[in-house]
Protein backbone atom coordinates (compact mmCIF):
# COMPACT_ATOMS: atom_id res chain seq x y z
CA UNK A 1 0.00 0.00 0.00
CA UNK A 2 1.13 3.68 -1.09
CA UNK A 3 1.83 6.11 2.20
CA UNK A 4 -0.02 9.12 2.68
CA UNK A 5 2.86 11.13 1.08
CA UNK A 6 2.99 8.87 -2.60
CA UNK A 7 -1.01 9.48 -2.41
CA UNK A 8 -0.60 12.89 -1.74
CA UNK A 9 2.06 13.29 -4.11
CA UNK A 10 0.18 11.65 -6.46
CA UNK A 11 -3.44 13.52 -6.44
CA UNK A 12 -1.09 16.73 -6.32
CA UNK A 13 0.23 16.64 -9.78
CA UNK A 14 -3.36 17.11 -10.87
CA UNK A 15 -4.06 20.20 -8.36
CA UNK A 16 -1.20 22.96 -8.75
CA UNK A 17 -3.22 25.76 -9.77
CA UNK A 18 -4.20 27.54 -6.03
CA UNK A 19 -7.40 28.62 -7.89
CA UNK A 20 -7.97 24.70 -8.22
CA UNK A 21 -7.00 23.91 -4.56
CA UNK A 22 -9.30 26.56 -3.49
CA UNK A 23 -12.14 25.31 -5.52
CA UNK A 24 -11.72 22.20 -3.97
CA UNK A 25 -11.68 23.58 -0.92
CA UNK A 26 -15.17 23.86 -1.21
CA UNK A 27 -15.61 20.93 -3.91
CA UNK A 28 -14.93 18.36 -1.69
CA UNK A 29 -16.05 18.85 1.32
CA UNK A 30 -19.32 19.73 -0.66
CA UNK A 31 -19.54 16.36 -1.73
CA UNK A 32 -18.43 14.48 0.56
CA UNK A 33 -20.92 16.07 2.99
CA UNK A 34 -23.55 15.16 0.35
CA UNK A 35 -22.57 11.89 -0.19
CA UNK A 36 -22.82 11.66 3.55
CA UNK A 37 -26.73 12.99 3.88
CA UNK A 38 -27.48 10.78 0.33
CA UNK A 39 -26.13 7.52 2.48
CA UNK A 40 -27.83 8.37 5.90
CA UNK A 41 -30.87 6.75 4.60
CA UNK A 42 -32.18 3.77 5.20
CA UNK A 43 -30.92 4.09 8.74
CA UNK A 44 -30.49 -0.18 8.95
CA UNK A 45 -30.40 -0.46 13.04
CA UNK A 46 -29.60 1.05 16.03
CA UNK A 47 -26.80 0.27 18.46
CA UNK A 48 -26.03 1.96 21.57
CA UNK A 49 -28.29 4.72 20.97
CA UNK A 50 -26.57 5.07 17.65
CA UNK A 51 -28.48 4.87 14.33
CA UNK A 52 -26.51 3.02 11.61
CA UNK A 53 -27.20 4.07 8.37
CA UNK A 54 -25.16 3.34 5.07
CA UNK A 55 -22.76 6.32 5.19
CA UNK A 56 -21.95 5.22 8.75
CA UNK A 57 -20.77 2.01 7.84
CA UNK A 58 -18.85 3.27 4.37
CA UNK A 59 -17.48 5.86 6.38
CA UNK A 60 -16.14 3.36 9.20
CA UNK A 61 -14.72 1.88 5.85
CA UNK A 62 -12.86 5.05 4.55
CA UNK A 63 -11.92 6.00 8.06
CA UNK A 64 -9.89 3.10 8.79
CA UNK A 65 -8.02 3.26 5.60
CA UNK A 66 -7.70 7.47 6.42
CA UNK A 67 -5.64 6.45 10.05
CA UNK A 68 -3.57 3.33 8.26
CA UNK A 69 -2.47 6.35 5.96
CA UNK A 70 -1.87 8.87 8.36
CA UNK A 71 -3.06 9.11 12.53
CA UNK A 72 -3.19 12.88 12.97
CA UNK A 73 -5.17 13.49 9.48
CA UNK A 74 -7.10 10.34 9.80
CA UNK A 75 -8.45 11.75 13.02
CA UNK A 76 -9.21 15.04 11.94
CA UNK A 77 -11.34 12.97 9.12
CA UNK A 78 -12.74 10.83 11.70
CA UNK A 79 -13.97 14.11 13.65
CA UNK A 80 -15.05 15.94 10.71
CA UNK A 81 -16.95 12.76 9.30
CA UNK A 82 -18.90 12.76 12.52
CA UNK A 83 -19.96 16.30 12.34
CA UNK A 84 -21.57 15.32 8.64
CA UNK A 85 -22.53 11.68 9.93
CA UNK A 86 -24.99 14.21 12.31
CA UNK A 87 -25.75 16.48 10.02
CA UNK A 88 -26.87 14.29 7.71
CA UNK A 89 -28.87 12.31 9.74
CA UNK A 90 -30.70 14.96 10.70
CA UNK A 91 -31.57 15.96 7.19
CA UNK A 92 -32.51 12.38 6.61
CA UNK A 93 -35.07 12.65 9.33
CA UNK A 94 -36.85 15.17 7.85
CA UNK A 95 -39.16 15.25 4.63
CA UNK A 96 -37.79 13.57 1.89
CA UNK A 97 -37.73 15.94 -0.32
CA UNK A 98 -35.17 18.23 2.04
CA UNK A 99 -33.40 15.28 2.17
CA UNK A 100 -32.88 14.90 -1.19
CA UNK A 101 -33.02 18.51 -2.04
CA UNK A 102 -29.95 19.12 0.12
CA UNK A 103 -28.18 16.04 -0.51
CA UNK A 104 -28.23 16.22 -4.86
CA UNK A 105 -28.47 19.52 -4.65
CA UNK A 106 -24.98 20.17 -2.80
CA UNK A 107 -23.46 17.22 -4.74
CA UNK A 108 -24.33 18.73 -8.07
CA UNK A 109 -23.02 22.47 -6.86
CA UNK A 110 -20.15 20.30 -5.50
CA UNK A 111 -18.72 19.04 -8.72
CA UNK A 112 -19.35 22.30 -10.59
CA UNK A 113 -16.84 24.06 -8.24
CA UNK A 114 -14.69 20.91 -8.76
CA UNK A 115 -14.67 21.54 -12.64
CA UNK A 116 -14.11 25.11 -12.43
CA UNK A 117 -11.16 24.32 -10.75
CA UNK A 118 -9.94 21.76 -12.89
CA UNK A 119 -10.65 24.42 -15.78
CA UNK A 120 -8.14 26.93 -13.84
CA UNK A 121 -6.02 23.81 -13.76
CA UNK A 122 -6.02 23.09 -17.27
CA UNK A 123 -6.00 19.37 -16.37
CA UNK A 124 -8.72 16.54 -15.70
CA UNK A 125 -9.53 15.44 -12.26
CA UNK A 126 -7.16 12.64 -10.62
CA UNK A 127 -9.73 10.09 -10.14
CA UNK A 128 -10.51 9.73 -13.65
CA UNK A 129 -7.19 8.15 -13.51
CA UNK A 130 -7.16 6.51 -10.98
CA UNK A 131 -10.65 5.78 -8.39
CA UNK A 132 -8.55 6.11 -5.28
CA UNK A 133 -8.35 9.67 -5.85
CA UNK A 134 -11.90 9.49 -4.75
CA UNK A 135 -10.52 8.62 -1.74
CA UNK A 136 -7.37 10.86 -1.44
CA UNK A 137 -9.54 14.29 -2.23
CA UNK A 138 -10.55 14.49 1.19
CA UNK A 139 -7.36 13.83 2.84
CA UNK A 140 -5.74 16.65 0.49
CA UNK A 141 -7.91 18.93 1.95
CA UNK A 142 -7.11 18.38 5.52
CA UNK A 143 -3.43 18.24 4.73
CA UNK A 144 -3.54 21.29 2.93
CA UNK A 145 -5.35 22.51 5.34
CA UNK A 146 -2.33 21.55 7.72
CA UNK A 147 0.01 22.81 5.74
CA UNK A 148 -2.02 26.12 5.77
CA UNK A 149 -1.78 26.40 9.77
CA UNK A 150 2.23 25.56 9.20
CA UNK A 151 1.89 22.08 10.12
CA UNK A 152 3.10 18.57 8.53
CA UNK A 153 6.01 20.78 6.96
CA UNK A 154 8.02 17.40 6.19
CA UNK A 155 4.56 15.67 4.55
CA UNK A 156 4.44 19.10 2.92
CA UNK A 157 8.07 19.14 1.42
CA UNK A 158 7.81 15.63 -0.02
CA UNK A 159 4.23 16.45 -1.80
CA UNK A 160 6.29 19.53 -3.58
CA UNK A 161 9.37 17.48 -4.30
CA UNK A 162 7.19 14.97 -6.12
CA UNK A 163 4.37 17.32 -7.60
CA UNK A 164 6.13 20.59 -7.49
CA UNK A 165 4.95 23.83 -5.74
CA UNK A 166 1.82 25.45 -6.10
CA UNK A 167 1.49 27.90 -8.75
CA UNK A 168 -1.21 30.84 -10.23
CA UNK A 169 -2.24 30.61 -13.84
CA UNK A 170 -1.05 28.54 -16.36
CA UNK A 171 1.08 25.64 -16.21
CA UNK A 172 5.17 25.96 -16.61
CA UNK A 173 6.02 26.43 -20.27
CA UNK A 174 2.97 27.55 -21.52
CA UNK A 175 3.38 30.22 -24.42
CA UNK A 176 0.37 32.93 -23.53
CA UNK A 177 1.55 36.36 -22.28
CA UNK A 178 -0.68 36.04 -18.94
CA UNK A 179 1.42 33.16 -18.24
CA UNK A 180 4.47 34.95 -18.66
CA UNK A 181 3.12 37.90 -16.24
CA UNK A 182 2.47 35.46 -13.93
CA UNK A 183 5.87 34.09 -13.63
CA UNK A 184 7.73 37.13 -13.72
CA UNK A 185 6.56 38.28 -10.45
Amino acid sequence: MKTLGEQLTQYAGYHRDRRNIACHFVGIPAIYFAVVVLLSRPVLFEAWGLLISPAVLIGIVALVYDLVLDRAIGLAMVVLTALAWWAGAALAAGPTAAWLGAGVGIFVLGWIVQFIGHAFEGRKPAFLDDLVGLLIGPLFIAAEAAFGLGLRSQLETEVERGAGPTRVGKPAGSASPAGAAIKSR
